[in-house]
């Protein structure tokens, strides 16, 4: 299935939620398989100071809008989570994040995509799957 937004339209709603601007989130890459979204570590983020890894709720956070994104890339719109499964496979105490999303299936009453996340070095950090409620044609 092809996309129905640009790469500028999908950055653009990447970019407009105010959390999403907090994350300091953008749109790397986006192409008919997948999309690839970058974040950079802050130490806002940062939820051991001993160790200095990134707190799972904000990877949490990146596997959910990056599935999301990569299903309004499909829609031409979001759709709400109804369902998020997340696996952390090591801590995340990288300089940036890289997460790539891509759909599974577009239903016409759930939506299903899912996400890893990687380092820096492109060591898989997390990974999710999430059912997504399609907006109505």
């Amino acid at each position: 299935m092809t996309n129905k937004l640009s790469f500028e339209a999908l950055d653009e709603m990447v970019r407009r939620a105010p959390f999403h601007r907090w994350l300091a989130v953008e749109l790397a890459a986006l192409n008919d398989e997948d999309i690839v979204i970058r974040m950079p570590r802050r130490e806002e983020m940062v939820s051991s100071v001993t160790h200095g890894y990134i707190h799972g709720g904000v990877l949490a956070s990146l596997v959910d809008l990056t599935a999301v994104f990569a299903i309004a890339a499909k829609l031409g719109r979001g759709a709400p989570t109804v369902d998020l499964r997340v696996d952390y496979h090591r801590p995340a105490i990288t300089t940036e994040l890289r997460a790539i999303g891509r759909v599974i299936r577009l239903g016409r009453t759930i939506a299903t995509a899912e996400a890893t996340v990687l380092d820096a070095d492109g060591a898989l950090v997390a990974s999710g799957r999430g059912a997504f409620l399609p907006p109505s044609a």
